[in-house]
């Protein structure tokens, strides 16, 4: 092979045509000076009555010679003969370039730049052949050129670097063939994957590293090197990570945190990176006090203080703040105030660590959105993107808004990149809106396994898609089989049902089961469908309708209360029903925690076979401690099902304790019946779980931390006791349960290790001491 480029033979040729000119020049000189010490020198010309090009067979000769410069008959220097002569060398068609002067005649040599035959990739074996081609500019069957194959290279080294291969060297070199024509060949030596070996800070104190480290996007290299993709060193991660850091500060009060420095350092072997980031924290603050004033006339600056959701004492946030412009401005859009402003004014109290925020109510420019123009989106409509703006052409422009609209945009998690800029419309008092956005694919085909003590092993197949036709609505089908267990589902969302923040909801399910658990097998098909809407800013209602058709059979235990259920049949249940749900984790105010708060209802009752209410709550609080390091957490939880008339509730309706009371086999607590002891299930349950996670000392890298937790609760109570008074124990016997667990994130799936003991229970329950979960996608 030979090299690409022609440097030294360039230089060969350059330096060939100075020392013609210059024998040219001497001969000349010799010939016509008679006295040359006495008389002065005079630059030497040249013209030329004939010029001849030779050598070219695609490159016109006329093109040629228009690239000299030079016509017949003009006198020419040797200056400007050199300035042909790089004029027809930069023009990129010639690999060799001679101009002789022969007397009258100039003489241009030409070698012209061979045809690319095909092109190759040797030594790749990370990129596929297929990957590279669309990196390069150079193409088959077009002029070679040195240059552009010089860059082609570039690109390739780019696309392993970018992947964690910063040793990878590229190196184009050419074959020659027959008839002017050569391959070109790409050597690829790709080198090792350069990891970040070590990721630490400097300057830190109120976090450590083991926390700032959660918060970056790299990972240092752990146990699962092999395995992780994000301790690959990748140099734009550090301007991500930057971000990550500085809003993690930023959000705990850290106002004058700052990063000084964030540096990567190769190892000599090439394979491994050493980054360190550098910073300032700075003192936190927290908010102080608080006013409101207006500065628009005819504007009441009580009613906007009103609607303010920010106290003395929090910790500052810019999120806290932004959040309480939004709903000033939106109350002001409420009572038609359009160009109406809120800015807020920070009064800094270094001695207390405070600021004391003031909102200003105050006049804005006058400007209206022209036009909303969007761009980069080939599968998702216009539309989709649109109802995310809650401004539409015509309407003043609020820059604040515009600013929410692009974080809407993407969290829907449709775009890799979205970018929304306001530019100058058409006139002074106009903008145009501009949204560019790049898709990412939004659906997914998975093959999963997954296992638990209680179910044992299973196969899971399911797809999703949540840009269904481009249109937002989001659509999932699944299957999952397992030792006991078979379930089927199907879900269809339309999230803004007539345009508006309404989204609706139709499913379907289809579940059986034959569970060593129990002495009986189940069967239920369901078909379901409900609209959902906010009715707050952290707070959502869900209405729902359901129709289903349950099968209790194959029992081979001897409670009579069983059997009864089972000499019932099929039953059919039409039930219509209701969630609220207030989250302060949907704001992200707080970033240490916040709290959850569930209530609902089903009435079954609508036609079918049975009639109940059944009732449920949850409440979940959780705050960080320790430096953050340390999550603790608080969940109540509870059920009632609530028969109505002569109606009784059947063992597939009832609570078990099913995941909510550790310690226990799924149906190892509550009421019992039978020879067998068999578990009934209860028409209430209740239970509070304190749990705790917490690091271990392994390195966060290894995604191994730990958990302790003690859960309280029971299962009780039946409507169905006849003749059974006194071998039925269905009162209200609280258990207890402690534990440990081992939370380990590998890149195969998340498993999750229970070791409990139980600290009270009753005769005949079950006790399960350890537990194991498994859910692995692939």
């Amino acid at each position: 092979m030979q090299n690409t480029f022609g440097t030294a033979s360039g230089r060969t040729i350059r330096a060939g045509m100075r020392v013609r000119l210059l024998a040219t020049a001497v001969f000349l000189g010799s010939a016509t000076v008679s006295t040359p010490f006495l008389q002065p020198a005079f630059a030497q010309t040249f013209s030329f009555s004939n010029l001849v090009v030779e050598g070219n067979t695609r490159v016109d000769a006329a093109t040629i010679v228009n690239y000299a410069g030079i016509k017949r008959g003009d006198e020419v220097s040797a200056a400007a003969l050199n300035d042909a002569y790089q004029r027809i060398a930069n023009s990129g068609l010639f690999e060799t370039v001679e101009l002789v002067p022969q007397g009258s005649t100039l003489l241009i040599r030409v070698q012209e730049y061979p045809i690319v035959n095909v092109i190759n990739f040797e030594g790749n074996k990370r990129l596929k052949d297929e990957n590279l081609s669309g990196l390069v500019q150079s193409q088959s069957r077009r002029v070679y050129s040195p240059s552009l194959a010089e860059s082609d290279a570039a690109a390739i080294a780019e696309a392993y670097r970018v992947s964690g291969r910063i040793a990878a060297t590229v190196t184009p070199k050419i074959i020659r063939r027959s008839e002017n024509r050569v391959d070109l060949v790409f050597e690829i030596t790709e080198g090792k994957v350069v990891e970040v070996e070590r990721l630490s800070f400097s300057g830190n104190r109120a976090f450590s590293d083991r926390r700032l480290r959660q918060v970056l996007e790299t990972k240092q290299a752990g146990l699962l090197r092999n395995l992780i993709q994000r301790d690959t060193f990748v140099a734009e991660r550090l301007d991500l990570d930057k971000q990550m850091l500085t809003d993690f500060y930023q959000s705990r009060g850290y106002v004058d945190f700052q990063i000084l420095d964030a540096t990567a350092e190769v190892s000599r072997e090439r394979d491994a990176t050493f980054v360190t980031f550098t910073v300032r924290e700075g003192l936190p603050f927290k908010i102080g006090a608080t006013s409101t004033v207006s500065e628009v006339e005819g504007v009441d600056a009580a009613e906007f203080e009103a609607v303010q959701n920010i106290r003395s004492g929090q910790t500052y946030t810019p999120a806290l703040i932004e959040n309480n412009i939004t709903r000033m401005e939106n109350l002001a859009l409420r009572k038609g105030l359009n160009f109406v402003r809120v800015e807020p004014r920070v009064t800094r109290n270094e001695r207390g660590q405070m600021l004391d925020i003031q909102f200003a109510i105050v006049r804005g420019e006058r400007i209206f959105v022209e036009r909303i123009d969007i761009e980069g989106n080939a599968t998702t409509l216009d539309q989709v993107i649109r109802r995310q703006f809650r401004t539409v052409e015509g309407d003043p422009f609020n820059p604040r808004e515009i600013r929410q609209s692009a974080e809407r945009i993407r969290a829907l998690g449709f775009f890799s990149d979205a970018q929304v800029n306001a530019e100058p419309g058409s006139a002074a008092d106009q903008v145009v809106v501009k949204v560019g956005v790049e898709e990412q694919p939004t659906g997914s085909l998975s093959f999963g396994l997954s296992y638990s003590v209680a179910d044992g092993a299973g196969l899971n197949v399911g797809f999703s898609e949540t840009n269904f036709l481009g249109r937002g609505q989001r659509l999932s089908l699944s299957v999952n089989s397992g030792t006991d267990n078979q379930n089927s589902a199907f879900s269809f969302t339309e999230p803004a049902l007539l345009g508006r923040d309404l989204s609706f909801t139709v499913g379907a399910y289809y579940r059986t089961s034959n569970s060593d658990n129990s002495l009986y097998d189940t069967r239920n098909i369901g078909l379901t469908t409900g609209i959902g809407f906010p009715v707050g800013e952290q707070s959502r209602l869900d209405v729902r309708l359901r129709f289903s058709k349950d099968r209790l059979s194959q029992y081979t235990g001897d409670s009579p209360i069983i059997e009864r259920e089972v000499a019932r049949g099929d039953l059919l249940t039409g039930s219509l029903g209701y969630t609220y749900e207030y989250d302060t984790r949907i704001t992200g105010l707080n970033p240490n925690g916040g709290i959850l708060l569930r209530f609902g209802q089903d009435f079954a009752g609508l036609g079918g076979d049975t009639k109940y209410i059944q009732t449920s709550a949850l409440a979940l609080a959780e705050t960080k401690v320790l430096n953050e390091e340390v999550t603790i957490r608080s969940i109540f939880e509870g059920g009632l099902i609530s028969t109505l008339g002569d109606d009784s509730s059947r063992v597939t309706e009832r609570y078990f304790g099913n995941g909510k009371i550790r310690g226990f086999e799924p149906n190892g607590i509550g009421p019992r019946d039978g020879t067998e002891n068999d578990a009934l299930g209860g028409n209430a349950f209740a239970v509070a779980r304190f749990e705790a996670d917490f690091p271990l000392g392994l390195p966060e890298e290894y995604g191994i931390t730990g958990g302790a937790f003690l859960d309280v609760g029971s299962v009780w109570s039946l409507d169905d006791t006849a003749g059974l008074a006194g071998t039925v124990d269905d009162s209200f016997k609280p258990r207890a349960a402690v534990g440990l667990s081992v939370f380990w994130t590998t890149p195969l799936g998340p498993l999750r290790f229970n070791f409990s003991h139980a600290l009270k229970k009753e005769a005949l329950d079950k006790e399960q001491t350890f537990d194991l979960t498994i859910s692995t996608k692939f």
